[in-house]
Protein backbone atom coordinates (compact mmCIF):
# COMPACT_ATOMS: atom_id res chain seq x y z
CA UNK A 1 0.00 0.00 0.00
CA UNK A 2 3.06 2.22 0.18
CA UNK A 3 3.62 2.36 -3.39
CA UNK A 4 0.46 2.47 -4.16
CA UNK A 5 -0.54 5.28 -1.43
CA UNK A 6 1.53 7.45 -3.57
CA UNK A 7 -1.05 7.21 -6.81
CA UNK A 8 -3.65 9.77 -6.08
CA UNK A 9 -0.74 12.41 -5.68
CA UNK A 10 0.85 11.30 -8.90
CA UNK A 11 -2.04 11.23 -11.00
CA UNK A 12 -3.54 14.72 -9.29
CA UNK A 13 -0.57 16.64 -10.00
CA UNK A 14 -1.05 18.18 -13.33
CA UNK A 15 -4.14 19.57 -11.90
CA UNK A 16 -2.60 21.12 -9.35
CA UNK A 17 0.32 22.04 -11.64
CA UNK A 18 -2.55 23.39 -14.27
CA UNK A 19 -1.23 27.05 -13.42
CA UNK A 20 2.37 26.41 -12.38
CA UNK A 21 3.79 24.24 -14.92
CA UNK A 22 4.21 24.57 -18.67
CA UNK A 23 3.02 21.55 -20.93
CA UNK A 24 6.27 19.98 -21.64
CA UNK A 25 7.18 19.45 -18.00
CA UNK A 26 2.96 18.44 -17.39
CA UNK A 27 4.54 15.81 -20.23
CA UNK A 28 7.70 15.16 -18.72
CA UNK A 29 5.80 13.99 -14.86
CA UNK A 30 3.41 12.23 -16.80
CA UNK A 31 6.15 10.00 -18.39
CA UNK A 32 7.99 9.24 -15.36
CA UNK A 33 5.04 8.19 -13.61
CA UNK A 34 4.15 6.07 -15.97
CA UNK A 35 7.15 3.97 -16.47
CA UNK A 36 6.94 3.47 -12.79
CA UNK A 37 3.07 2.04 -12.70
CA UNK A 38 3.90 0.20 -16.11
CA UNK A 39 6.04 -2.00 -13.95
CA UNK A 40 3.89 -2.38 -10.70
CA UNK A 41 0.35 -2.82 -12.46
CA UNK A 42 -0.80 -2.61 -15.98
CA UNK A 43 -4.80 -1.74 -14.62
CA UNK A 44 -3.14 1.45 -13.08
CA UNK A 45 -0.98 2.11 -15.77
CA UNK A 46 -3.76 2.34 -18.26
CA UNK A 47 -5.96 3.98 -15.95
CA UNK A 48 -3.36 6.90 -15.24
CA UNK A 49 -2.90 7.29 -19.48
CA UNK A 50 -6.52 7.34 -19.63
CA UNK A 51 -7.41 9.92 -17.33
CA UNK A 52 -3.56 11.79 -18.03
CA UNK A 53 -4.69 12.76 -21.64
CA UNK A 54 -8.14 13.85 -20.34
CA UNK A 55 -6.85 16.40 -18.14
CA UNK A 56 -4.26 17.40 -20.93
CA UNK A 57 -7.56 17.72 -23.44
CA UNK A 58 -9.56 19.76 -21.01
CA UNK A 59 -6.64 22.43 -20.51
CA UNK A 60 -7.32 25.65 -23.04
CA UNK A 61 -4.05 24.96 -25.05
CA UNK A 62 -3.49 28.66 -25.39
CA UNK A 63 -7.27 29.70 -25.48
CA UNK A 64 -8.35 28.40 -28.61
CA UNK A 65 -11.15 28.92 -30.08
CA UNK A 66 -13.17 26.97 -32.74
CA UNK A 67 -16.95 27.79 -33.01
CA UNK A 68 -19.01 26.20 -35.55
CA UNK A 69 -19.10 28.86 -38.31
CA UNK A 70 -22.80 30.00 -39.57
CA UNK A 71 -24.43 28.22 -42.99
CA UNK A 72 -23.57 30.51 -46.04
CA UNK A 73 -27.58 30.90 -47.33
CA UNK A 74 -29.00 33.81 -49.40
CA UNK A 75 -33.22 34.58 -50.11
CA UNK A 76 -32.46 36.19 -53.89
CA UNK A 77 -30.30 36.37 -56.39
CA UNK A 78 -28.27 39.27 -58.14
CA UNK A 79 -30.51 38.64 -61.16
CA UNK A 80 -33.92 38.60 -59.60
CA UNK A 81 -32.87 41.93 -57.34
CA UNK A 82 -32.30 43.54 -61.10
CA UNK A 83 -35.07 42.38 -63.01
CA UNK A 84 -37.51 43.71 -59.69
CA UNK A 85 -40.10 45.90 -61.36
CA UNK A 86 -42.08 49.56 -60.20
CA UNK A 87 -45.42 50.33 -61.16
CA UNK A 88 -45.02 53.45 -62.83
CA UNK A 89 -46.77 56.15 -65.50
CA UNK A 90 -45.34 57.24 -68.23
CA UNK A 91 -47.52 60.90 -68.32
CA UNK A 92 -48.07 61.64 -72.55
CA UNK A 93 -49.80 65.24 -72.03
CA UNK A 94 -51.99 65.80 -75.58
CA UNK A 95 -52.46 69.32 -76.72
CA UNK A 96 -54.43 70.08 -79.59
CA UNK A 97 -54.96 73.87 -80.86
CA UNK A 98 -57.93 74.40 -82.57
CA UNK A 99 -56.14 76.56 -85.05
CA UNK A 100 -54.30 73.11 -85.81
CA UNK A 101 -57.61 71.45 -86.64
CA UNK A 102 -58.58 74.32 -88.65
CA UNK A 103 -55.65 74.12 -90.62
CA UNK A 104 -55.86 70.04 -91.45
CA UNK A 105 -59.95 70.39 -91.97
CA UNK A 106 -59.12 72.52 -94.79
CA UNK A 107 -56.31 70.97 -95.92
CA UNK A 108 -58.64 67.97 -96.40
CA UNK A 109 -61.71 70.24 -97.56
CA UNK A 110 -61.59 72.29 -100.41
CA UNK A 111 -63.18 73.37 -104.04
CA UNK A 112 -66.28 70.98 -104.81
CA UNK A 113 -67.14 69.27 -101.97
CA UNK A 114 -70.96 68.15 -103.06
CA UNK A 115 -72.61 67.06 -106.53
CA UNK A 116 -75.80 66.12 -107.62
CA UNK A 117 -76.21 66.17 -111.03
CA UNK A 118 -79.25 64.20 -111.51
CA UNK A 119 -82.94 65.87 -111.91
CA UNK A 120 -84.10 62.32 -111.93
CA UNK A 121 -82.73 60.82 -108.72
CA UNK A 122 -84.53 61.19 -105.01
CA UNK A 123 -88.02 60.08 -106.31
CA UNK A 124 -87.44 62.39 -109.38
CA UNK A 125 -86.83 65.35 -107.26
CA UNK A 126 -86.49 67.98 -110.40
CA UNK A 127 -83.24 68.97 -108.36
CA UNK A 128 -79.65 69.55 -109.25
CA UNK A 129 -76.93 71.33 -106.94
CA UNK A 130 -72.96 71.56 -105.96
CA UNK A 131 -71.37 72.82 -103.43
CA UNK A 132 -67.88 74.55 -102.76
CA UNK A 133 -66.23 75.87 -100.00
CA UNK A 134 -66.59 79.47 -100.00
CA UNK A 135 -64.07 80.39 -97.41
CA UNK A 136 -62.22 79.28 -94.15
CA UNK A 137 -63.75 76.91 -91.96
CA UNK A 138 -63.41 78.07 -88.73
CA UNK A 139 -63.62 75.82 -85.58
CA UNK A 140 -64.35 77.22 -82.26
CA UNK A 141 -65.09 74.71 -78.79
CA UNK A 142 -67.40 75.34 -76.07
CA UNK A 143 -68.59 72.73 -73.18
CA UNK A 144 -67.02 69.89 -74.52
CA UNK A 145 -68.21 70.41 -77.87
CA UNK A 146 -66.38 71.52 -81.24
CA UNK A 147 -68.41 73.69 -83.61
CA UNK A 148 -67.92 74.29 -86.93
CA UNK A 149 -68.62 77.12 -89.62
CA UNK A 150 -68.94 76.04 -92.62
CA UNK A 151 -68.74 78.60 -95.42
CA UNK A 152 -70.29 77.26 -99.13
CA UNK A 153 -71.03 78.82 -102.28
CA UNK A 154 -73.97 76.50 -103.69
CA UNK A 155 -75.06 76.35 -107.22
CA UNK A 156 -78.84 74.75 -107.93
CA UNK A 157 -80.78 73.89 -110.82
CA UNK A 158 -84.70 73.20 -109.76
CA UNK A 159 -87.68 72.49 -112.12
CA UNK A 160 -90.18 74.90 -110.99
CA UNK A 161 -94.13 74.63 -112.30
CA UNK A 162 -95.40 77.47 -113.84
CA UNK A 163 -98.67 78.29 -115.21
CA UNK A 164 -98.60 74.50 -115.67
CA UNK A 165 -95.43 74.41 -117.57
CA UNK A 166 -92.02 73.04 -115.69
CA UNK A 167 -89.30 75.45 -116.26
CA UNK A 168 -85.86 74.80 -114.70
CA UNK A 169 -83.99 77.69 -113.30
CA UNK A 170 -80.36 77.98 -112.10
CA UNK A 171 -79.26 79.94 -108.89
CA UNK A 172 -76.36 80.70 -106.94
CA UNK A 173 -76.04 81.99 -103.25
CA UNK A 174 -73.73 81.64 -100.33
CA UNK A 175 -74.09 80.14 -96.85
CA UNK A 176 -72.77 79.77 -93.71
CA UNK A 177 -73.99 76.15 -92.30
CA UNK A 178 -73.20 75.62 -88.64
CA UNK A 179 -72.56 72.16 -86.50
CA UNK A 180 -71.90 71.07 -83.15
CA UNK A 181 -69.96 68.07 -83.09
CA UNK A 182 -68.98 65.58 -79.87
CA UNK A 183 -65.88 64.28 -80.04
CA UNK A 184 -64.95 60.85 -78.31
CA UNK A 185 -62.43 57.65 -78.38
CA UNK A 186 -63.39 54.35 -78.53
CA UNK A 187 -62.02 51.16 -76.43
CA UNK A 188 -60.60 50.35 -79.93
CA UNK A 189 -58.63 53.76 -79.98
CA UNK A 190 -61.54 54.85 -83.32
CA UNK A 191 -62.48 58.39 -83.31
CA UNK A 192 -66.16 58.78 -82.63
CA UNK A 193 -67.94 61.61 -83.17
CA UNK A 194 -71.54 62.61 -83.08
CA UNK A 195 -72.84 65.70 -85.70
CA UNK A 196 -75.68 67.93 -85.16
CA UNK A 197 -76.96 70.52 -87.51
CA UNK A 198 -76.53 74.07 -85.64
CA UNK A 199 -78.53 75.87 -88.58
CA UNK A 200 -77.18 78.51 -91.10
CA UNK A 201 -76.63 81.85 -92.12
CA UNK A 202 -77.76 83.66 -95.56
CA UNK A 203 -74.56 85.62 -96.87
CA UNK A 204 -76.47 86.39 -100.63
CA UNK A 205 -79.83 84.19 -100.79
CA UNK A 206 -81.10 82.45 -103.67
CA UNK A 207 -83.15 83.77 -106.50
CA UNK A 208 -84.43 83.32 -109.91
CA UNK A 209 -85.71 85.11 -112.75
CA UNK A 210 -89.44 84.68 -114.02
CA UNK A 211 -90.11 86.74 -116.97
CA UNK A 212 -87.27 89.38 -116.24
CA UNK A 213 -88.22 89.65 -112.45
CA UNK A 214 -86.37 88.04 -110.00
CA UNK A 215 -88.22 85.87 -107.27
CA UNK A 216 -86.50 84.84 -104.13
CA UNK A 217 -86.62 81.27 -103.62
CA UNK A 218 -85.18 81.41 -100.04
CA UNK A 219 -87.75 79.39 -98.79
CA UNK A 220 -87.62 76.65 -101.33
CA UNK A 221 -83.59 75.86 -100.95
CA UNK A 222 -84.55 76.31 -97.35
CA UNK A 223 -86.47 73.48 -97.36
CA UNK A 224 -84.20 71.38 -99.83
CA UNK A 225 -81.39 72.51 -97.72
CA UNK A 226 -83.09 70.99 -94.37
CA UNK A 227 -83.86 67.88 -95.48
CA UNK A 228 -80.27 67.19 -97.00
CA UNK A 229 -78.73 67.89 -93.56
CA UNK A 230 -78.78 64.80 -91.70
CA UNK A 231 -76.83 62.96 -94.62
CA UNK A 232 -74.25 66.26 -94.43
CA UNK A 233 -73.85 65.04 -90.51
CA UNK A 234 -73.57 61.20 -91.17
CA UNK A 235 -71.25 62.23 -93.75
CA UNK A 236 -68.73 64.06 -91.58
CA UNK A 237 -68.99 61.29 -88.70
CA UNK A 238 -67.93 59.04 -91.40
CA UNK A 239 -65.44 60.92 -92.77
CA UNK A 240 -63.85 61.43 -89.38
CA UNK A 241 -63.86 57.77 -88.48
CA UNK A 242 -62.27 57.20 -92.24
CA UNK A 243 -59.38 59.62 -92.00
CA UNK A 244 -58.66 60.72 -88.51
CA UNK A 245 -56.07 58.35 -86.84
CA UNK A 246 -54.92 58.26 -83.63
CA UNK A 247 -53.22 54.37 -83.35
CA UNK A 248 -50.23 55.18 -85.47
CA UNK A 249 -48.68 57.77 -83.47
CA UNK A 250 -49.65 56.52 -80.16
CA UNK A 251 -48.40 52.70 -81.00
CA UNK A 252 -44.84 54.86 -82.02
CA UNK A 253 -44.77 56.25 -78.91
CA UNK A 254 -46.05 52.64 -77.40
CA UNK A 255 -43.05 50.85 -79.03
CA UNK A 256 -40.57 53.89 -78.41
CA UNK A 257 -40.95 53.48 -74.60
CA UNK A 258 -40.29 50.07 -74.69
CA UNK A 259 -37.41 50.02 -76.60
CA UNK A 260 -34.53 49.95 -74.28
CA UNK A 261 -31.83 52.61 -73.70
CA UNK A 262 -28.64 52.77 -72.58
CA UNK A 263 -28.13 54.64 -68.56
CA UNK A 264 -24.68 53.91 -68.40
CA UNK A 265 -22.17 52.77 -70.53
CA UNK A 266 -19.87 52.46 -67.29
CA UNK A 267 -21.96 49.83 -66.05
CA UNK A 268 -23.94 48.25 -68.60
CA UNK A 269 -26.98 49.47 -67.70
CA UNK A 270 -30.43 50.39 -69.66
CA UNK A 271 -33.51 51.55 -68.51
CA UNK A 272 -37.01 49.47 -69.58
CA UNK A 273 -40.60 49.92 -69.60
CA UNK A 274 -42.67 47.02 -70.12
CA UNK A 275 -45.90 48.76 -70.52
CA UNK A 276 -49.32 47.25 -69.70
CA UNK A 277 -52.17 49.73 -70.34
CA UNK A 278 -53.30 53.07 -71.58
CA UNK A 279 -55.02 55.81 -70.03
CA UNK A 280 -56.68 59.11 -71.21
CA UNK A 281 -58.69 61.49 -69.76
CA UNK A 282 -61.70 63.07 -70.97
CA UNK A 283 -60.89 66.25 -73.54
CA UNK A 284 -60.80 69.21 -71.83
CA UNK A 285 -60.84 72.78 -73.66
CA UNK A 286 -59.06 75.73 -72.25
CA UNK A 287 -59.85 78.55 -74.74
CA UNK A 288 -57.91 77.89 -78.33
CA UNK A 289 -56.80 74.30 -76.78
CA UNK A 290 -58.18 70.88 -76.31
CA UNK A 291 -55.95 69.42 -74.33
CA UNK A 292 -56.20 65.49 -72.71
CA UNK A 293 -53.54 63.28 -70.86
CA UNK A 294 -52.52 59.78 -71.73
CA UNK A 295 -50.83 57.55 -69.22
CA UNK A 296 -48.88 54.23 -70.16
CA UNK A 297 -48.73 52.76 -67.23
CA UNK A 298 -46.41 49.59 -66.64
CA UNK A 299 -43.19 48.49 -65.10
CA UNK A 300 -39.52 50.36 -64.83
CA UNK A 301 -36.56 48.31 -64.40
CA UNK A 302 -33.12 48.08 -64.77
CA UNK A 303 -31.03 45.43 -66.61
CA UNK A 304 -27.68 44.96 -66.69
CA UNK A 305 -25.33 43.08 -69.13
CA UNK A 306 -26.76 42.83 -73.30
CA UNK A 307 -29.18 44.96 -74.36
CA UNK A 308 -32.80 43.03 -74.07
CA UNK A 309 -33.94 42.25 -77.05
CA UNK A 310 -37.75 43.63 -77.30
CA UNK A 311 -40.15 43.12 -80.63
CA UNK A 312 -41.74 45.81 -81.87
CA UNK A 313 -45.73 45.61 -80.62
CA UNK A 314 -48.43 45.61 -83.66
CA UNK A 315 -51.12 46.68 -81.79
CA UNK A 316 -52.70 48.51 -78.92
CA UNK A 317 -54.04 47.46 -76.13
CA UNK A 318 -57.49 48.71 -74.93
CA UNK A 319 -57.76 52.40 -73.93
CA UNK A 320 -59.02 52.97 -70.58
CA UNK A 321 -60.74 56.18 -69.85
CA UNK A 322 -60.11 57.65 -66.08
CA UNK A 323 -60.63 61.03 -64.57
CA UNK A 324 -56.85 61.87 -63.64
CA UNK A 325 -53.66 60.02 -65.06
CA UNK A 326 -50.81 60.32 -62.33
CA UNK A 327 -47.29 61.55 -63.37
CA UNK A 328 -45.59 59.50 -61.21
CA UNK A 329 -42.17 57.56 -62.23
CA UNK A 330 -40.14 55.22 -59.58
CA UNK A 331 -37.09 52.80 -60.65
CA UNK A 332 -34.60 51.07 -59.05
CA UNK A 333 -30.95 52.45 -59.01
CA UNK A 334 -28.67 49.63 -57.57
CA UNK A 335 -25.08 50.05 -56.40
CA UNK A 336 -23.18 46.55 -55.59
CA UNK A 337 -20.04 45.44 -53.17
CA UNK A 338 -18.59 42.32 -53.50
CA UNK A 339 -17.75 39.82 -50.85
CA UNK A 340 -13.97 40.36 -51.82
CA UNK A 341 -14.25 44.27 -51.71
CA UNK A 342 -16.05 43.95 -48.56
CA UNK A 343 -13.64 41.96 -46.83
CA UNK A 344 -11.02 44.15 -48.42
CA UNK A 345 -12.60 47.24 -47.30
CA UNK A 346 -13.34 45.58 -42.98
CA UNK A 347 -9.25 44.53 -43.57
CA UNK A 348 -7.88 47.71 -44.17
CA UNK A 349 -9.93 49.06 -41.04
CA UNK A 350 -9.71 46.77 -38.39
CA UNK A 351 -6.34 43.74 -39.19
CA UNK A 352 -3.99 44.68 -37.10
CA UNK A 353 -5.77 46.85 -34.53
CA UNK A 354 -6.03 45.31 -30.84
CA UNK A 355 -8.93 45.50 -28.90
CA UNK A 356 -8.18 45.84 -24.66
CA UNK A 357 -10.31 44.36 -21.92
CA UNK A 358 -10.94 44.92 -18.33
CA UNK A 359 -8.42 47.76 -17.58
CA UNK A 360 -5.60 45.72 -20.15
CA UNK A 361 -5.53 42.68 -18.03
CA UNK A 362 -7.12 40.81 -21.53
CA UNK A 363 -6.22 41.76 -25.33
CA UNK A 364 -7.22 40.70 -28.60
CA UNK A 365 -6.01 41.58 -32.25
CA UNK A 366 -8.21 41.06 -35.70
CA UNK A 367 -5.49 38.82 -38.38
CA UNK A 368 -8.66 38.64 -40.70
CA UNK A 369 -11.81 39.42 -41.77
CA UNK A 370 -13.71 37.55 -44.02
CA UNK A 371 -17.87 38.13 -45.36
CA UNK A 372 -20.44 36.28 -46.74
CA UNK A 373 -24.64 35.70 -46.03
CA UNK A 374 -26.81 34.74 -44.60
CA UNK A 375 -30.27 35.13 -45.75
CA UNK A 376 -30.70 38.74 -44.55
CA UNK A 377 -27.76 39.00 -42.25
CA UNK A 378 -24.04 39.81 -43.15
CA UNK A 379 -21.98 37.41 -41.28
CA UNK A 380 -18.05 38.59 -40.32
CA UNK A 381 -15.65 35.66 -39.52
CA UNK A 382 -12.66 37.76 -37.89
CA UNK A 383 -9.47 36.07 -37.02
CA UNK A 384 -8.28 36.52 -33.40
CA UNK A 385 -4.69 36.27 -31.69
CA UNK A 386 -4.17 37.55 -28.23
CA UNK A 387 -5.21 36.33 -24.61
CA UNK A 388 -7.71 34.33 -27.01
CA UNK A 389 -7.08 32.82 -30.41
CA UNK A 390 -8.78 31.47 -33.23
CA UNK A 391 -12.20 32.44 -35.34
CA UNK A 392 -15.42 34.11 -34.02
CA UNK A 393 -18.14 34.90 -35.90
CA UNK A 394 -20.95 38.01 -35.70
CA UNK A 395 -24.19 38.82 -37.26
CA UNK A 396 -25.68 41.64 -38.44
CA UNK A 397 -28.22 43.39 -41.03
CA UNK A 398 -27.01 45.57 -43.59
CA UNK A 399 -29.02 48.48 -44.32
CA UNK A 400 -28.40 51.58 -46.82
CA UNK A 401 -27.49 54.86 -44.57
CA UNK A 402 -28.69 57.68 -47.07
CA UNK A 403 -27.15 60.63 -45.22
CA UNK A 404 -23.79 58.60 -45.27
CA UNK A 405 -24.38 57.49 -48.12
CA UNK A 406 -23.10 53.72 -47.15
CA UNK A 407 -23.93 50.42 -46.84
CA UNK A 408 -23.67 50.01 -42.99
CA UNK A 409 -24.94 47.38 -40.13
CA UNK A 410 -27.34 47.78 -37.24
CA UNK A 411 -27.80 44.98 -34.37
CA UNK A 412 -24.31 43.28 -35.06
CA UNK A 413 -23.93 40.89 -32.20
CA UNK A 414 -22.15 37.75 -31.90
CA UNK A 415 -23.34 34.95 -33.71
CA UNK A 416 -25.07 32.12 -31.01
CA UNK A 417 -22.27 28.87 -31.43
CA UNK A 418 -19.40 31.71 -30.45
CA UNK A 419 -21.68 33.44 -28.10
CA UNK A 420 -22.28 30.05 -26.22
CA UNK A 421 -18.13 29.48 -26.61
CA UNK A 422 -16.97 33.01 -25.37
CA UNK A 423 -19.25 32.61 -22.54
CA UNK A 424 -17.37 29.48 -21.53
CA UNK A 425 -13.76 31.08 -22.23
CA UNK A 426 -13.63 34.71 -22.69
CA UNK A 427 -16.98 36.35 -21.12
CA UNK A 428 -15.11 39.48 -20.84
CA UNK A 429 -15.40 39.85 -24.80
CA UNK A 430 -18.89 39.44 -24.51
CA UNK A 431 -19.34 42.21 -22.23
CA UNK A 432 -16.80 44.44 -24.37
CA UNK A 433 -17.29 46.86 -27.32
CA UNK A 434 -15.95 44.88 -29.90
CA UNK A 435 -19.29 43.84 -31.60
CA UNK A 436 -19.90 47.72 -31.28
CA UNK A 437 -17.15 49.35 -32.45
CA UNK A 438 -16.91 46.87 -35.58
CA UNK A 439 -21.06 47.83 -35.84
CA UNK A 440 -20.31 51.39 -36.06
CA UNK A 441 -17.08 51.67 -38.20
CA UNK A 442 -17.49 48.74 -40.87
CA UNK A 443 -18.87 50.85 -43.43
CA UNK A 444 -19.07 50.56 -47.18
CA UNK A 445 -18.87 53.53 -49.42
CA UNK A 446 -21.47 53.24 -52.32
CA UNK A 447 -22.71 56.79 -52.82
CA UNK A 448 -20.71 57.15 -55.58
CA UNK A 449 -22.25 54.65 -57.98
CA UNK A 450 -25.48 55.99 -56.93
CA UNK A 451 -25.09 59.31 -57.88
CA UNK A 452 -23.85 58.53 -61.02
CA UNK A 453 -26.49 56.31 -62.18
CA UNK A 454 -29.16 59.70 -60.57
CA UNK A 455 -26.90 61.82 -62.92
CA UNK A 456 -27.12 59.50 -65.99
CA UNK A 457 -30.85 59.15 -65.32
CA UNK A 458 -31.35 62.82 -65.17
CA UNK A 459 -29.93 63.19 -68.16
CA UNK A 460 -31.11 60.58 -70.11
CA UNK A 461 -34.86 62.33 -68.86
CA UNK A 462 -34.20 66.08 -69.96
CA UNK A 463 -35.52 66.84 -74.07
CA UNK A 464 -33.77 63.45 -75.04
CA UNK A 465 -35.38 62.92 -78.59
CA UNK A 466 -35.90 58.93 -78.16
CA UNK A 467 -36.48 58.93 -82.37
CA UNK A 468 -37.57 61.74 -84.38
CA UNK A 469 -41.07 62.81 -83.23
CA UNK A 470 -40.69 61.41 -79.87
CA UNK A 471 -39.20 63.55 -77.33
CA UNK A 472 -38.96 62.61 -73.33
CA UNK A 473 -38.32 65.04 -70.87
CA UNK A 474 -38.61 64.16 -67.05
CA UNK A 475 -37.45 65.45 -63.47
CA UNK A 476 -36.36 62.65 -60.32
CA UNK A 477 -37.46 64.85 -57.47
CA UNK A 478 -36.59 62.41 -54.75
CA UNK A 479 -34.59 59.42 -53.75
CA UNK A 480 -35.76 57.12 -51.06
CA UNK A 481 -33.72 54.23 -49.56
CA UNK A 482 -35.29 50.79 -50.07
CA UNK A 483 -32.87 47.91 -48.34
CA UNK A 484 -29.59 45.93 -49.10
CA UNK A 485 -30.20 42.38 -50.38
CA UNK A 486 -27.57 39.98 -50.08
CA UNK A 487 -27.00 37.52 -52.94
CA UNK A 488 -24.31 34.94 -53.70
CA UNK A 489 -22.60 36.92 -55.20
CA UNK A 490 -22.58 40.93 -53.78
CA UNK A 491 -24.57 42.85 -51.86
CA UNK A 492 -26.77 45.66 -53.68
CA UNK A 493 -28.34 48.38 -52.08
CA UNK A 494 -31.07 49.43 -53.49
CA UNK A 495 -32.53 53.11 -53.46
CA UNK A 496 -35.86 54.36 -55.13
CA UNK A 497 -35.53 57.30 -57.69
CA UNK A 498 -39.27 59.01 -57.82
CA UNK A 499 -40.05 61.63 -60.54
CA UNK A 500 -42.18 62.91 -62.95
CA UNK A 501 -41.93 61.89 -67.11
CA UNK A 502 -43.22 63.31 -70.25
CA UNK A 503 -43.35 62.13 -73.42
CA UNK A 504 -44.25 64.51 -76.12
CA UNK A 505 -45.83 62.86 -79.52
CA UNK A 506 -45.40 65.68 -82.36
CA UNK A 507 -48.46 65.59 -84.45
CA UNK A 508 -50.48 64.12 -81.95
Amino acid sequence: MAQGSSLVPTINRPLADRHGLSTGQKLDNFRYKAGDLRHQSPFLFYASLWLSFFILSCQPSGNRLNPKAPKEAYNTTEMEVRNERFLSTVHVPVSIALTDIERQINAQVNGLIFEDNSLEDNNRDQFMAKVWKRGTILVTAQDSLFQFTVPLRIWVKAGMSVLGFTQYKETEFEIDLRFKTKFDLDHDWSVHTQTQADGYGWVRKPTVSVIGVNIPITSFVGKMIDKNLGSITKTIDQQVRRNVDLRTPVLKAWNTLREPYLLSEKYRTYLQIVPKRILITPLRFEGRVIRATIGIEGYTLTTTGTKPDVHPAVSLPDLTVVSLVKDDFQIGLLSEASYPEVAKIAADEFVGKTFSFSDNRYNVTITSMDLYGQNENLIIKAGLKGTVNGDIYLRGKPYYDAHAQTISLKNLQFDLDTKNVLAQSASWLLKGTFARTLEKQLTIPVGSQIADMQKLLQQQLKNNQLVKGVIINGQIDEIKPDQVYLTPTALLAVVNAHGRIDVKVEGL
